[in-house]
């Protein structure tokens, strides 16, 4: 990989970053067929899932690393350095939470109640939406270092954050109603269950909020 980076680097300093975000959302996107399985006791179907999912996660990992060794530390460029490998290390937690919740939910194979999983899976599929809009964001990035930073390209990405934050704000209402719901119905589950459901929405919405901290780096990014 390091020589295909080199590659890469050579054209572009930020593509590398474009193409770990791919990775990220492509990880996150798992997690409506892993949910989708679950709610159906298909647990077979669950961890085929959660198989692509580590092996999404690991590739992002390992490109994460690489990036960290071969971004080149003399390169002009018109923003730091640090700042896109703070930006790496935000897009790296959005694969990182879906594995996590992944392999909680299947270690414990913990299927939603019937009230629930609707609602539940709608607020999966907005936090997916939040990765892929942050995704779009990123492949800005290329034409952003090209511009400059400066100019129509800016406006673009700017807009596009918004976007990001109003699927955010979304995402944590859709949290907060879901968590409402479980409360209905607490009575009615196993405490642990309860418990363990109350964290696998907590890691969930995780993803949006990994997703929404890529638009404040790329607004850090925008300001300088």
């Amino acid at each position: 990989m390091a020589n295909v980076l080199a590659n890469i680097f050579g054209s572009s300093p930020v593509k590398p970053l474009e193409q770990h975000i791919d990775l990220a959302y492509r990880c996150a996107k798992k997690l409506h067929d892993f949910f989708a399985a679950s709610v159906q006791g298909d647990w077979a179907t669950a961890a085929a899932v959660r198989d692509e999912i580590e092996t999404l996660e690991h590739e992002a990992d390992s490109m994460k690393k690489e990036i960290r060794l071969h971004l080149p530390k003399s390169l002009f460029m018109p923003v730091p350095r640090e700042d896109l490998l703070e930006l790496l290390l935000v897009q790296d937690k959005i694969a990182n939470r879906t594995k996590d919740v992944s392999g909680l939910v299947l270690g414990r194979k913990m299927q939603l109640p019937e009230q629930i999983a609707e609602q539940f899976l709608e607020f999966v599929d907005r936090n997916i939406d939040a990765a892929k809009q942050a995704r779009k964001s990123v492949r800005e990035l290329d034409e952003l270092f090209t511009a400059g930073f400066r100019g129509a390209e800016v406006d673009l990405v700017e807009g596009m954050i918004e976007e990001l934050d109003r699927i955010e704000t979304d995402t944590d209402d859709k949290q907060a109603a879901l968590r409402a719901a479980i409360f209905e119905i607490e009575g009615t589950l196993n405490p642990v269950d309860a418990v363990f459901m109350y964290k696998v929405i907590e890691l969930t919405g995780e993803i949006a909020d990994m997703a929404e901290r890529v638009g404040r780096r790329l607004e850090l990014l925008l300001s300088h």
